[in-house]
């Protein structure tokens, strides 16, 4: 049996299917071409899970507010639906769904284990062709009800669009709350909906960058609590943190290698100049990667690890370069109007974000890692930090808001734009991969 590892508790999960009905080969309902421009959201129903009364209609608010921010489903009002389920394991009557346009409905149920565990299950069906695509169920504490929508709402998107979902994750980012001139910093750390908001510092210093491991429940961030800008490493789980090393001069902007053994950042030296270097975490041992008399900053690994991308003005202001990881061939990739900075390569290795500024605006946007194809999702007044959902669809950043930075989300269409709600000012998110 397939598990899924969440704090403290294990989560479980078993395919489920209905006697006498097949479930489908995988086969993608909705198919994503983000090149093809709007989308048309799929039709989806999500009745109340039965059995948990309250708790049943929670998981299936949070499945269906994941699929709807997603851009790629349109759920079916409840007043609309003709059949009332009381049985989530029997068969729906398909034609009740097709009257009201329901190309797929999900339903479910929750109910207590003896030992005190709650026991989700839900069933995903196509209206249309009156088959059973995918069920499941899972095993979870109070504690992590929302973990279970979330995996849900994967479950279904994946089944439906053929890519792996994104809503089973977490994003670190920097609460900011107070007088603008006095403003207090704190790391934070939420679900990617922006549930369940937990504080990771106290604000007694200015912390900055926090980026998330791929592969572990661990951040690196900088932090100002001794006078002097220094890279920490964060243990989510454990709180336990380690300084990643006393560099001279001036830290910046430190992230993960793919395979989470090194960080790569970008340091100030006496000599004023700004260049990168990446710090093997076991031994300690730093390797200068860029020697030149400009400013290089803001390095981001592609998935694989084999090439970094970075910002520099050696051309006389601000462009994205791509070079080999060990600093070897030094390419300009971005040739566009404008100033580029924060360069971030997609999971998928397909793409690389970042922020452009133009002619008074700030741009969020998407290149091919050539420099080719270069397309604007979103334009306003200072937005910037532009982080990836681990499946490379949607992209998450902060925009300044009446008075304040908050967060946005929006896909590679740029036609789904989201506000991501926090309860402060909130700047430099980061997304984690999913959880385990």
């Amino acid at each position: 049996m397939k598990r899924f590892f969440a704090t403290l508790l294990m989560i479980g999960t078993v395919a489920i299917g209905l006697s006498g009905l097949a479930t489908l080969p995988a086969k993608a309902l909705v198919e994503i071409d983000v090149n093809k421009g709007n989308i048309e959201p799929l039709p989806i129903a999500i009745t109340d899970f039965q059995g948990g009364d309250a708790l049943g209609a929670e998981i299936s608010g949070i499945v269906s507010a994941d699929l709807k921010r997603s851009g790629l489903f349109a759920p079916i009002d409840k007043s609309a639906f003709i059949e009332k389920i009381s049985n989530p394991d029997a068969s729906p009557r398909f034609d009740d769904w097709k009257v009201i346009n329901a190309q797929a409905l999900v339903t479910g149920s929750v109910g207590k284990e003896a030992d005190g565990r709650i026991r989700a299950q839900y069933r995903l069906w196509d209206t249309f062709a009156g088959q059973q695509l995918s069920g499941e169920q899972f095993f979870a504490n109070d504690a992590n009800t929302r973990r279970v929508a979330h995996i849900i709402a994967d479950a279904i998107y994946e089944r439906l669009t053929g890519e792996k979902g994104y809503f089973d994750t977490r994003v670190v980012f920097i609460d900011e709350s107070g007088a603008k001139n006095a403003r207090k910093k704190r790391l934070a750390i939420m679900d990617q909906d922006g549930a369940n908001v937990r504080y990771l510092s106290d604000g007694r210093a200015i912390v900055l960058t926090p980026r998330f491991s791929p592969n572990r429940q661990e951040i690196t961030y900088m932090s100002y609590e001794s006078g002097q800008p220094k890279v920490y490493l964060l243990q989510i789980e454990t709180g336990q943190r380690e300084l990643v090393g006393n560099f001279p001069g001036m830290t910046f902007a430190p992230r993960f290698s793919p395979d989470g053994q090194k960080v790569i950042m970008s340091l100030l030296r006496d000599d004023g100049n700004s260049n990168i270097f990446a710090m093997d975490l076991r031994s300690r041992a730093t390797t200068r990667l860029t020697n030149s008399a400009a400013i290089d900053t803001s390095p981001s690994y592609s998935p694989d690890g084999s090439k970094v991308v970075f910002t520099s003005d050696r051309g006389g202001r601000a462009q994205i370069y791509v070079m080999g990881a060990d600093g070897s061939g030094q390419t300009r990739i971005s040739f566009g109007d404008g100033v580029y900075s924060t360069p971030v390569w997609s999971p998928r290795g397909d793409l690389i974000a970042f922020t452009k500024q133009t002619g008074g605006e700030f741009q969020i946007g998407v290149m091919r890692t050539d420099g080719s194809g270069e397309r604007i999702l979103s334009t306003g007044f200072q937005q910037e930090g532009p982080t990836w959902a681990p499946n490379g669809r949607v992209l998450m950043f902060f925009r300044d808001s009446n008075g304040g930075p908050k967060l946005v989300s929006v896909d590679l269409t740029g036609r789904n734009e989201q506000p991501i709600p926090t309860a402060n000012f909130a700047s430099d998110p980061a997304w984690s991969p999913l959880l385990e």
